[in-house]
């Protein structure tokens, strides 16, 4: 289903966390399950990935993760601190140690002179510390933004399980 650079990647992942004892959980926006998707594509997944949390919505961002109203209308859902409380409510709501979240504009509408189409806004919380990744991703199409985001989410989660 993935690409072979997504299977390897997300192959580390599963096994490094096995060896770890590190249980792992997502939340997705513009991803749309893809970043799950593509951890438990792989053989022996269920024992490291918790589960997986779709927050398309605003709404489901608040009731699902905690994410405060204020800070969805002061940043928007496109933001660094969305991003961080999305990551944040992940391990608040699972029983994950390692978690990453996805939160962008994939296309192709939707985007602003501020907040083009492309931007993507990451967080990751774990053993290897807190982070926020932002990237702009060349507007190649709804698709290729999309699995370009669970490039990165992946990269980011590997680094939280081998770090």
């Amino acid at each position: 289903m993935f690409p072979e650079d997504i299977q390897i990647v997300a192959r580390s992942i599963v096994e490094s966390a096995s060896q770890r004892g590190i249980m792992l959980a997502c939340a997705e926006s513009c991803t749309g399950g893809l970043l799950a998707a593509a951890l438990t594509e792989i053989p022996g997944s269920s024992a490291v990935v918790d589960r997986g949390f779709v927050t398309y919505s605003n709404e489901a961002k608040m009731e699902m993760l905690g994410v405060p109203k204020d800070l969805l209308d002061a940043h928007g859902a496109v933001s660094e601190e969305v991003a961080r409380a999305m990551a944040e409510g992940v391990l608040a709501q699972s029983n994950a140690v390692a978690a990453v979240s996805v939160t962008g504009i994939a296309g192709p509408g939707g985007g602003s002179a501020l907040k083009p189409v492309g931007l993507v806004h990451f967080a990751v919380v774990g053993p290897a510390g807190v982070g926020h990744v932002e990237r702009r991703f060349e507007d190649r199409g709804r698709e290729a933004i999309r699995m370009e985001a669970v490039r990165q989410a992946l990269g980011l989660l590997l680094d939280q399980v081998t770090g």
